[in-house]
């Protein structure tokens, strides 16, 4: 019987998940989109909710709190100028989690753990059907392979 033995243990000792747990909230303050499976994702979300409640807060205490379970300061300032900002008039849910698919490794199930008001990067547009990209036509630009086209090339050059 598992009784009040919650939580994720990753296969990991306490520390090493604890050190996993933090490098994955920098890299999703920091990008606001991570991939990663599933099993971490679903660990470390409560965590990153936690730590934009703190952030809405805006005090010394807090961000103390924040920054000893964030260690990197660009990530806590991006936190607490930015990311807090946008989520005010929210009341918790500030993650999502979107299935991806397995990883061609090993077969774990891959997700994207991303903040929820994440703003969106337009994408390049794709080429039209009957447009080209600019290539170089076959064979110019292409250094003489043999001895003899060698010596043409070098003989025309001179």
């Amino acid at each position: 019987m598992r009784h009040r033995k919650a939580g994720y243990k990753l296969g990991r000792v306490t520390a090493h998940r604890w050190a996993l747990f933090r490098n994955l909230l920098v890299a999703l303050f920091r990008h606001e989109r991570i991939r990663t499976t599933e099993a971490k994702a679903k660990a470390v979300r409560g965590l990153a909710d936690h730590m934009i409640t703190l952030a809405k807060r805006e005090s010394l205490h807090a961000r103390r709190q924040v920054s000893a379970m964030v260690p990197d300061q660009e990530a806590v300032h991006r936190l607490f100028d930015t990311i807090a900002a946008r989520f005010g008039d929210r009341h918790g849910g500030y993650t999502r989690i979107v299935k991806t698919g397995p990883r061609p490794g090993d077969a774990a199930p891959m997700v994207l753990l991303e903040l929820v008001d994440r703003p969106e990067v337009p994408k390049d547009k794709p080429a039209a059907k009957g447009e080209k990209k600019g290539k170089a036509p076959r064979g110019e630009g292409k250094a003489p392979a043999g001895k003899k086209e060698r010596k043409k090339a070098a003989a025309a050059a001179s």
